[in-house]
């Protein structure tokens, strides 16, 4: 199966392509450099012919004679062909026995068949040569046997047609190598993914630390299962969490009912129950209130309204808003702006936000406390930062408290639904910037505002930083 998948595979497909079009090219490459060899080997032998005759036309008669004999020694392998015939055609000197007939003197290198003067010479062999009328009458020939560059173009033709087969043979090589490769990469994906859709949602993609397209998705995708994960995981129990957190409010709402139904005898007594049972009732709108807020959020269909927004105006405004709120429970709020920042986003969320931490800061200080509310900048960006000098939140629980409906047995008798934080993580992330809790007593609080818009899906999760 392995086999017959590799084998229908583009990768393979593609690779067998790009061979074959690279074996036309070098086809067509060793046809070109064949032909062009031949050829230039010819003009090469014509050159010499033609120098050669220019050199012994120049020389006396006397010593022409010998030049030739000299020349045609000189040449083992007898390529070499030379004649000097007098006004009546016989041979002076030379190893030609005679010119060939219809052969045209004081003409560009020509071909021709010679008879040399050798009787054990095979047959009239076929040459390039050329001959001139000297001054005296007599006739020169100067020719060469090119057969041996013609030998030699054969090599050449025949050595590079059979690297062409290697080549060929190498690119397939190359292709069903990546095309493997690439079948298995897909194939681990393929098993990864199985599993989780079977369920394992722990699982993730393979891939490498190299800047490559498909380590690149890999990363993307992982960042996408990891906030999936997440996603989940929270709305694993929510359904029980909202069950639970509505029950309770309903249930006191129905017994106040109940009694106020059997007990209330005046008119006082019918309106307390009254206020109590609408207290409930509130409570419970409350919490569907906070939960289509969230989905509003997480949806990011608030996006549209993002603008500058002038942060020390922002906490100005939520610091006048708690400054009374504060001193009827005797704690000091002080606001701290050492620069004035502006950030891209929703001017309306971040401050219910930014409200929402004070609010937990004020809510979890005790008589006495301090709460300070600052703004400063680092290399990151713009920091908003609430501090107070309540309780904190405990190391174990800096990832707890950011889930739905979580409320620690310290704080169960303290009003609220346990979504203030989670409201503050949507929108931190609709915004990209980062949330920093810092445990311990104290509680300290960070929204860090990135200069830099997310790139990534991971450049928006969230980050609590932990302080010893």
């Amino acid at each position: 199966m392995l086999e017959v998948k590799f084998i229908r595979s583009n990768t393979f497909r593609w690779a067998f392509g790009v061979a074959c079009m690279f074996a036309i090219f070098v086809t067509i490459l060793f046809a070109f450099i064949y032909f062009n060899i031949d050829d230039y080997l010819v003009a090469r032998s014509d050159r010499v012919i033609m120098t050669q005759i220019g050199f012994f036309s120049a020389l006396p008669l006397e010593r022409r004679v010998s030049a030739i004999e000299d020349h045609l020694a000189q040449d083992p392998r007898s390529v070499q062909f030379a004649g000097l015939f007098d006004v009546h055609g016989h041979r002076i000197a030379g190893n030609l026995a005679r010119l060939p007939d219809r052969f045209r003197i004081d003409a560009p290198v020509q071909s021709a068949r010679v008879a040399p003067l050798n009787r054990n010479a095979p047959g009239n062999p076929k040459v390039r040569a050329a001959a001139r009328r000297l001054e005296n009458g007599d006739t020169l020939m100067i020719g060469r046997n090119v057969d041996e560059t013609r030998e030699i173009s054969h090599a050449v033709g025949e050595a590079l047609a059979l690297g062409l087969l290697p080549a060929f043979c190498l690119c397939l090589l190359a292709g069903a190598w990546l095309s493997l490769r690439a079948q298995k990469r897909v194939e681990e994906v393929n098993q990864r993914v199985q599993r989780i859709i079977a369920g394992n949602l722990r699982e993730r993609l393979p891939h490498r630390n190299v800047d490559e397209p498909f380590s690149r998705l890999a990363v993307i995708v992982n960042g996408m299962l990891d906030e999936m994960e997440s996603m989940i995981n929270a709305l694993s129990g929510v359904g029980n969490d909202i069950a639970h957190d509505l029950r309770t409010p309903l249930t006191r709402a129905r017994l106040t009912l109940e009694r106020g139904r059997s007990h209330a005898g005046t008119l006082e007594q019918l309106q307390a129950v009254a206020d109590k049972t609408i207290a409930g009732i509130d409570q419970s709108l409350a919490i569907v209130t906070a939960l289509l807020r969230l989905a509003d959020i997480e949806n990011s269909r608030r996006s549209a309204a993002f603008g500058d927004v002038a942060l020390h105006d922002l906490l100005r405004e939520v610091y006048d808003i708690y400054e009374p709120i504060a001193e009827d429970k005797q704690i000091r709020l002080s606001v701290g702006i050492g620069v004035k920042l502006k950030v891209r986003g929703d001017r309306d969320l971040l401050f219910e936000a930014i409200v929402n931490l004070v609010d937990n800061a004020v809510k979890f200080t005790p008589e006495g406390g301090k709460v300070d509310i600052e703004l400063a900048q680092s290399e990151k960006g713009a920091i908003v930062r609430v501090t107070d000098t309540g309780p904190g939140i405990p190391r174990q629980e800096t990832e707890a408290v950011l889930r739905r409906f979580y409320r620690s047995d310290k704080m169960r008798n303290t009003p609220g639904v346990g979504l203030g934080l989670n409201l503050v993580v949507a929108i931190v992330k609709l915004h990209g910037f980062r949330l920093a809790i810092h445990p311990g007593p104290g509680g300290r609080v960070e929204i860090i505002c990135s200069r830099h818009k997310r790139e990534e899906l991971k450049s928006a999760q969230l980050i609590c930083a932990a302080e010893s």
